[in-house]
C-alpha cells in the first residue's frame, strides 16, 4: 500500500479529523494553562508543578478501569462522548474569569477533570487505529496521526501564545471548546461497527484488569518498552516546572515568544513524523529505538546549557533543543506504538493501552512536584541537568534488552492466548 493508501479510507479519515482537532485544543491548553497561572494569578514553581501534576493524575487513577471498560463496549461513541466534555469544561475558564473567582485551585481541579477525559479519549482513540486499519498500515496510520499532531503543535503553541497576548487566556480558551466539540464530530462519523465484546456473566471488572495486567507484565517486549518509556516521561516530568519557569518568567520574554519556542516541538514532531517511515525502512528497529532515545537525551542538555547564555542566544538554544527533542521522539513513539500494537491481539488493545499509558505516566505527577521542590532547593540549571542525565536511563535499559536484536514489526495479528505469546517473546 501507498503512502497515501489511507486517505482513501473514510473512517481513517474521520479519525483523523477528529484527533487533529483534539491535539490542536490540547497543545493550545499546554500553552495557556501555565501562562493563565504565572502571569495572571502569579502561581510559584511549586503551583505550576501542582497544577501540571493535577493534568496527569486522573492517568494513574483511572486508566486500568477505563482500559476494561473500552474493551467492554464500543470505543467510537465514548471517544466522541469524551471529547464533548472536554468542550463544555473547558467554558468554565472564562466564566471564572468574568466572574473573577478565577484561581489556581479552580485550575488545577478543571485540569484534573479534563484529563479524565483525556485518558478516556486518548486510551479509545489508540485502540480505535488498529481496529480500522491492517497491521501492516500501522506504521502509516501512526505516521499521519504524528504528522497531525506535529502540525498542531506548531500551530496550537504559536496560536495560543498571540491569543493569549492579544485575546487574553481566559476568552481564547473558548476556541479550544469549539475544537474539542469538532473532534466529538468527526469521530462519532466512523462507521464500522464493532463486535460486541465476549465478557462472561458475572466476570467482574476486576478479572479484566487483571488480565490485562498479566499480559502487559508478562509479555516481555510490552514490559520493556514501557520501562523505557517511563524513563523518558519522569525525567521529562522533572525537568518541567523548572522549564516552564524559565521560560515564561525568568527570560522576560512576550507571551508571543513563548508560544514560537513551545511551537518550535512542532516544527521538529513535524519533521520527525516525515522522516519515521524512510527512517523505519532502513534501520532495524531495536537499533532505531536505541539511537533516537540517546538523541533525546543528549539534545536535553542543551536547556540547561541555555540557563546560562544571554536571552537571545538562550532563546535560541531552546528552539533547538525543543526542534531535536521532538522530531526523534516522535520517530521513537511511532515505531513504539506500532510495535506494541502489532504484538497485542484485538481482545486486550484497549487494556494494554491503559496499562502502557498508566505506567509511563504513572511517574509523572511524582515527577513534576519533585521537579518544583528540586528547582527551588538546588536552582534552575541544577534542575535541569539532573534532568537531563537521568533521561540516558532509558537508553540503557533497551540497549541491554532483547529489543536491540529485533529486526522489524511483525505484520499478522497475533490471536495466541496470552500465556503463548509471553513464552514466544521470552
Amino acid at each position: 500500500m501507498t503512502s497515501t493508501g489511507l486517505w482513501r479510507q473514510p473512517d481513517f479519515r474521520n479519525l483523523w479529523l477528529g484527533q487533529t482537532s483534539s491535539m490542536f485544543a490540547a497543545n493550545m491548553i499546554a500553552v495557556m494553562l501555565p501562562l493563565l497561572a504565572t502571569q495572571l494569578l502569579d502561581a510559584s514553581v511549586f503551583e505550576v508543578g501542582v497544577l501540571a501534576a493535577a493534568g496527569h493524575l486522573p492517568y494513574l487513577l483511572i486508566s486500568l478501569f477505563a482500559g476494561v471498560w473500552l474493551d467492554r463496549r464500543p470505543k467510537r461513541p465514548t471517544v466522541a462522548l469524551a471529547d464533548a466534555l472536554r468542550a463544555v469544561l473547558l467554558v468554565a475558564i472564562p466564566v471564572g474569569w468574568w466572574q473573577e473567582w478565577l484561581s489556581v485551585p479552580l485550575l488545577a481541579a478543571l485540569a484534573f477533570l479534563i484529563g479524565v477525559c483525556s485518558v478516556v479519549s486518548d486510551i479509545g482513540s489508540a485502540s480505535l487505529l488498529p481496529f480500522l486499519v491492517d497491521r501492516d498500515d500501522l506504521i502509516e496510520g501512526n505516521s499521519k496521526l504524528e504528522l497531525s499532531a506535529s502540525a498542531s503543535s506548531i500551530g496550537g503553541h504559536a496560536i495560543a501564545g498571540a491569543a493569549f497576548q492579544f485575546l487574553t487566556g481566559p476568552v481564547a480558551m473558548v476556541v479550544n471548546s469549539v475544537l474539542f466539540a469538532l473532534s466529538a464530530l468527526f469521530t462519532g462519523l466512523i462507521r464500522k461497527k464493532e463486535e460486541p465484546a465476549e465478557v462472561e456473566e458475572g466476570q467482574s471488572i476486576w478479572t479484566d484488569m487483571a488480565e490485562g495486567i498479566r499480559f502487559v507484565i508478562g509479555h516481555v517486549t510490552v514490559r520493556t518498552l514501557i520501562l523505557a518509556t517511563l524513563i523518558v516521561n519522569f525525567f521529562t516530568a522533572l525537568a518541567e516546572p523548572a522549564s516552564l519557569t524559565f521560560v515564561t518568567k525568568t527570560l522576560g520574554i512576550a507571551p508571543v515568544w513563548v508560544g514560537v519556542i513551545f511551537a518550535s516541538s512542532g516544527a521538529g514532531a513535524l519533521l520527525g513524523a516525515m522522516l519515521a517511515g524512510p527512517i523505519s525502512a532502513r534501520l532495524p528497529l531495536g537499533r532505531l529505538l536505541i539511537l533516537t532515545s540517546a538523541v533525546a537525551a543528549l539534545a536535553s542538555l542543551l536547556t540547561p546549557l541555555a540557563t546560562f547564555m544571554p536571552v537571545p542566544v538562550a532563546v535560541a538554544l531552546l528552539v533547538v533543543m525543543y526542534t531535536v527533542d521532538a522530531a526523534v521522539i516522535v520517530v521513537y513513539n511511532i515505531n513504539v506504538r506500532a510495535y506494541r500494537a502489532a504484538i497485542t491481539p484485538d481482545a486486550y488493545q484497549g487494556r494494554m493501552n491503559a496499562a502502557a499509558r498508566m505506567a509511563v505516566l504513572s511517574l509523572v505527577p511524582v515527577g513534576v512536584l519533585l521537579g518544583g521542590g528540586l528547582g527551588m532547593l538546588v536552582g534552575v540549571p541544577w534542575a535541569l541537568a539532573l534532568a537531563s542525565l537521568g533521561m540516558f536511563l532509558s537508553t540503557v535499559v533497551l540497549a541491554a534488552s532483547h529489543i536491540r536484536r529485533v529486526e522489524r514489526i511483525p505484520d499478522l495479528e497475533p490471536r495466541e492466548p496470552v500465556a503463548d505469546v509471553v513464552r514466544e517473546e521470552g
